[in-house]
């Protein structure tokens, strides 16, 4: 028996280090993917009671230097089985769920190849069924059967078809923004007119300005870094990369285009920019598609991660929705969503501020395009109107000052120090004037700080993976972080296994 890679879990996904490098060592293997797509084949039989010869799986890639290479011992693995699999080549992560549902493939399941934004190195598998992305529990179950299960014999039943799932998903998004516009005057083309350019960040988005885009009318000329290349050459694919954000909006005010779009490696996120040049990202992009989401469904709760702004609290407030403050991690937050919806609650949007978004009208996804899909739905609609897409967010609050810290925790066993550090601080917090813990938090201890003494707020919680403790502060006026973070410190330096040098470096 092969021992249990738990080591390449990571959440929800596998992840792993597939490209020596300085300092890095390869712990995702060809040999390994294999016997993962074994244990996903098994997982699969098990879960849906299907006999394996009479499954379907779906292996897709983005744009990463070892993709396929671990896409051919995937799909080696998955044929070793008998089953039928549809190789979907280059493909973004929402498309690969997608096939388990589109009427032309129906699969039991898929994988997407990809390690999102982290450096070429880096790269793994992301799992579907029909019921979305695989659990935690559900990656463990699939590492354990990998370590137990062997290469079949037998494979003449085994079946590989070459298809084009991004060109059927680019028609289907074609589709969906044909509906949403309805256009009396050019259905087809819907965005004639407008000059939309997008930045993929030479991971798997490109196909968005020619297969979607163009087909609708719109100009993408100034459109950059669409061509696949998993060196990465020109930025960071992440809409969160300063300098990936900086690269589209020069390019929007270059080529004087009315949107950028701006996508992650696998285009599970995705951000935007104006015409004028600003970037509606993290805060904005979910006040801008919580606008659009409100107005088709008055009422909605709003689920988000905990690193939200007050400003839009009372923003989606404003425009009678509710909004759930909830905790860090995509899947957190669609989960938290499809709680509330089955306790009786209305909730058609999941949105973490890193552009992770999910609409209840698409399955609960957290797709990129879909959501740029909404958006230019609405821009076209409010070019009729003579209206900018920007008019949707005039009303938004922003704070004067934001900073995040990365406080690193020194003990190897991190966690309980970490806790204990939460804990204190929420007692602490009750001693100073001008502070009050929030109600309803969800994930480590946000502070409400008045007027007097930094008139803004701030989140201390744990990062999700690593020994590191997140601080986020915003604040309304010129100063206020460095007030609020000069208190925080008189409490934090007492903790010997802290390293607080990125907040004592602002003073």
């Amino acid at each position: 028996m092969r021992e249990i890679w738990s080591d390449l879990q990571n959440g929800t996904d596998i992840r792993g280090i597939a490209i020596e490098a300085p300092g890095k060592t390869v712990n995702l293997t060809s040999e390994k993917a294999k016997y993962i797509a074994i244990g996903f084949v098994h997982w699969i039989s098990k879960t849906s009671k299907k006999e394996i010869g009479q499954l379907k799986i779906a292996v897709g890639m983005d744009s990463r230097l070892s993709g396929p290479e671990i896409k051919a011992a995937f799909i080696e693995g998955v044929k070793s089985q008998g089953c039928t699999i549809y190789d979907c080549h280059m493909a973004t992560t929402p498309a690969m769920f997608m096939s388990t549902v589109m009427d032309a493939y129906q699969c039991d399941g898929s994988v997407m190849i990809t390690a999102s934004h982290l450096p070429y190195y880096y790269n793994g598998l992301k799992f579907f069924t029909k019921d979305g992305g695989c659990e935690k529990e559900d990656i463990k179950a699939i590492l354990e059967l990998a370590s137990k299960t062997e290469v079949g014999e037998k494979t003449e039943k085994a079946v590989v078809k070459s298809v084009n799932l991004i060109g059927d998903y680019a028609n289907l998004l074609v589709n969906i923004i044909r509906k949403g516009v309805n256009s009396k005057t050019n259905y087809d083309r819907p965005l004639t007119g407008c000059k939309i350019i997008v930045d993929a960040g030479n991971g798997a988005g490109g196909f968005f300005a020619a297969q979607v885009l163009e087909k609708l009318g719109a100009n993408t000329e100034g459109s950059q870094f669409l061509d696949p290349d998993g060196n990465f050459p020109n930025h960071v694919p992440n809409p969160e990369n300063n300098e990936a954000i900086e690269s589209i909006k020069k390019a929007v005010l270059d080529t004087k285009a009315d949107l950028g779009i701006i996508f992650d490696t696998d285009v599970d996120r995705a951000a935007v920019v104006s015409s004028d040049g600003v970037e509606v990202n993290k805060n904005a992009l979910i006040a801008l598609i919580s606008s659009i989401i409100l107005e088709e469904h008055p009422k909605s709760t709003i689920v988000t991660d905990s690193v939200t702004s007050i400003g839009l609290a009372e923003f989606i407030d404003s425009l009678g929705g509710i909004h759930h403050r909830f905790k860090r991690g995509y899947k957190n937050v669609i989960n938290e969503s499809k709680r509330l919806n089955q306790e009786g609650i209305a909730s058609y949007l999941a949105i973490e501020t890193s552009g992770h978004a999910a609409l209840k009208e698409n399955y609960f996804l957290d797709d990129g395009a879909y959501l740029i899909a909404k958006i230019l739905i609405k821009m076209a609609l409010l070019n009729e109107a003579g209206k900018s897409i920007q008019s949707l967010i005039t009303k938004l609050k922003t704070p004067v000052e934001s900073l995040d810290f990365r406080i690193g925790i020194k003990k190897t066993e991190f966690k309980p120090y970490g806790f204990m550090v939460l804990d204190e601080l929420a007692t602490f917090v009750t001693k100073v004037e001008g502070w009050s813990l929030v109600p309803n938090n969800y994930e480590g201890v946000r502070v409400n700080v008045g007027e007097n003494c930094g008139d803004g707020w701030f989140l201390l919680r744990m990062s999700l993976h690593e020994p590191v403790l997140a601080l986020n502060v915003e604040s309304d006026v010129a100063g206020g972080i460095q007030m609020i973070v000069n208190k925080l410190s008189e409490f934090l330096e007492q903790y010997k296994e802290l390293d607080i040098d990125s907040i004592n470096k602002i003073g």
